[in-house]
């Protein structure tokens, strides 16, 4: 079980690059959102767009890995 979390967190980070997905905070008349708002837009962003390579959902330790990485970027 420990290596294939291992072997999941590997296969995450190097796919990461060709996964990634702009998440513009952006609000509807094309102002860009600060604070509280873009600090939530951000996160449903990444949460929506944590996906395995090969397009799936993730969940647990991955998901969060990929929100995390996701909103330091």
């Amino acid at each position: 079980m420990k290596r294939l979390s291992v072997l999941v967190l590997l296969s995450l980070f190097s796919a990461a690059p060709a996964m990634a997905q702009s998440c513009n905070a952006v609000s509807g008349d094309g102002k860009p959102l600060a604070g509280a708002a873009k600090n939530s837009f951000m996160k449903k962003c990444c949460e929506d767009n944590a996906k395995s390579a090969e397009g799936k959902p993730l969940a647990g330790a991955a998901k969060t890995s990929s929100v995390n990485k996701c909103m330091k970027g």
